[in-house]
């Protein structure tokens, strides 16, 4: 009888031991991905997996929230290179993998963890981790995440809880990465700068239609940028692709959101994201970015197993191929360097054309809804269907312009904020020691000045048109020169070209510059313009020719006096004039 319940023991003991979760596993893989862990999670297996790995994985602080809490990285490395400065030496490339940009969707965080643990330990991407440095994050906004509920994601099958889409600041980090508001951005960008990674992999869940397909992939440079870059960004996009392909996924390579809301029938359009977001920013460094998003109707498991497909696929890809395509990356930045006085693309865009592609949905209906009385689309997930639709993907480029052949020349009164942001960004510049006394400088000044009608991101934002001129002005001793000769000279006319979507002007950081301040009263105009029109018979004959030619101007007596105020020397000279100068001559 003992030695029988010897053995039943010992059976258990076995059973429960085989049962057990693997050391370093996650609340969601012992869930069975049905849940996911809270952000005390995160900072245990930080410190566990640098325990269990030593010399091969470090966990590293990066910043902290507004709210106090530890921004944290997993660097991996099978080649002893845990520090930048031990990466640089070494010239391995580095892959930035981050989830939790926006923290309800959550898949990249416990995927990664779950793909770091097997290639670890050899059970996936053997080797991959010989030649290249990877940093993982597994949550960048990690207040966002702790704001913790069910039903966060409404349109999200699992997990059963999860943090929310936005910092405690409210801010959305996925728009933050040209104007760097959010401290949580500001501590992403000065890793970056950091550890200069070849790669950054963003992984999301999308959300939108009901349809078969489970993920997007989609990278840049791939339609702009450098063009030996974008030859790298295909081949690294389509062979992710194929390798998810192999394993049962249902990849697109565009972002599946239809031209038309919830109307299947209207396509896709692809696109180039601006610099606001985490797919058009690196490009401008000259680097690859890579977004990844599962699609939300797909459960969280489904969604977990098909990250974690993608990040060892990166892996495996970038061990492979990763030191080739970091040259390729160094002789873009020497061709960025020689940007200065060539016609360089801001922004692109779709072409017209269209052709038709084969898109795995389902059948759907679209009908008056008895609820919001508008018409609505509603899918039959047990009939799967094999729509044609149109995409758009012939990216052209759309903003271009002409590059000053030295760099933009930013007054003293705007160098102390401006300074900040540039390092963040990694852009050189110098202070002028000495003032420039009616420098040959081009100037901007708006022809129009719209505000926004709300604010985005907290900012109002600005849209300008007008054009650059010569003139020769005086800029003061503390004023910062921004040299286009340098690797990040696309960044560098994305933030300080007055017309570019996210530059500093468009975020409203300049906007004091375009309202009026001073003013002339109406009785006072009235005078000047007698006197005016007494001295001067030719702007008595344009004053006439401007009310025949122009019924609006002729009927609003504000535009009439106006039109004299600005004639007048108390006129601002500097209303509408854009600070930053452009130079052709370094000074």
């Amino acid at each position: 009888m003992f030695k029988l319940s010897t053995l039943l023991a010992a059976s258990l003991l076995a059973a429960s031991a085989l049962a057990a979760p693997p050391p370093l596993s996650t609340v969601s893989e012992r869930s069975g991905f049905l849940k996911t862990g809270r952000y005390d999670e995160v900072q245990a297996l930080c410190r566990d997996f640098e325990k269990a790995y030593p010399g091969r994985v470090r966990c590293w602080e990066f910043g902290r929230t507004p709210q106090g809490r530890p921004m944290l990285a997993l660097v991996a490395s099978d080649s002893g290179a845990l520090t930048p400065a031990e990466a640089r030496k070494r010239k391995l490339p580095v892959s930035l993998i981050q989830g939790g940009i926006h923290a309800g969707e959550i898949d990249g965080k416990d995927a990664g963890f779950l793909a770091l643990r097997q290639v670890l330990d050899g059970q996936a991407a053997p080797g991959a981790l010989k030649g290249q440095v990877l940093v993982f994050v597994p949550v960048f906004n990690v207040d966002g995440h702790e704001r913790f509920a069910a039903w966060n994601r409404p349109n999200q099958r699992g997990p059963e809880q999860m943090g929310w889409r936005t910092t405690a600041q409210n801010y959305n980090l996925n728009r933050d990465y040209v104007k760097a508001d959010a401290p949580e951005m500001q501590a992403m960008l000065r890793l970056i700068d950091l550890w200069d990674p070849l790669v950054l992999v963003d992984l999301h869940v999308t959300d939108g239609a009901k349809f078969e397909h489970d993920v997007a992939v989609q990278v840049e440079p791939v339609h702009a940028g450098d063009e030996a870059l974008r030859a790298v960004g295909r081949a690294w996009r389509d062979g992710v692709a194929a390798d998810i392909a192999r394993q049962g996924s249902l990849p697109v390579v565009f972002y599946p959101s239809f031209n038309e809301d919830d109307n299947p029938a209207s396509g896709f359009t692809d696109g180039v994201s601006t610099p606001r977001f985490s797919t058009g920013y690196p490009l401008l460094r000259n680097r690859l970015a890579m977004l990844v998003e599962t699609h939300s109707w797909k459960d969280y498991p489904h969604r977990v197993r098909v990250t974690r497909n993608i990040v060892v696929s990166v892996l495996e890809r970038v061990g492979a191929s990763g030191a080739a395509w970091q040259q390729v990356a160094k002789d873009a930045d020497a061709r960025a360097s020689q940007l200065g006085g060539q016609t360089v693309a801001l922004t692109w865009k779709a072409s017209p054309k269209a052709r038709e592609i084969e898109f795995r949905g389902y059948a759907y209906t679209r009908t008056p809804s008895e609820i919001s009385g508008g018409l609505m689309t509603r899918y039959d997930e047990t009939r799967p269907e094999l729509w044609k639709l149109p995409l758009r993907d012939e990216i052209l480029p759309d903003l271009q312009i002409t590059a000053p052949k030295a760099g933009y020349l930013v007054p003293a009164e705007h160098a102390a904020w401006m300074a900040d942001k540039l390092k963040l960004h990694g852009i050189s510049y110098r202070v002028l020691k000495a003032p420039l006394v009616k420098a040959a400088v081009e100037t901007f000044r708006a022809s129009s000045a719209k505000r926004g009608m709300q604010s985005v991101e907290s900012h109002q934002r600005l849209d300008l048109q007008g054009q650059w001129s010569a003139e020769a002005r005086d800029v003061p001793a503390g004023s910062l020169f921004v040299p286009m000769a340098q690797p990040g000279a696309r960044l560098v006319m994305s933030v300080l070209e007055p017309l570019a979507p996210d530059s500093y002007v468009a975020w409203g950081f300049f906007n004091n510059h375009f309202e009026r301040k001073e003013y002339m009263e109406g009785y006072v105009a009235e005078e000047v313009a007698r006197e005016q029109l007494a001295a001067d018979p030719a702007l008595r004959a344009a004053f006439d020719k401007r009310i025949a030619e122009d019924a609006a101007f002729a009927k609003s007596p504000a535009q009439r006096l106006d039109f004299f105020a600005r004639r007048h020397s108390s006129w601002d000279e500097r209303f509408n004039l854009y600070p930053v100068l452009r130079t052709d001559v370094a000074p």
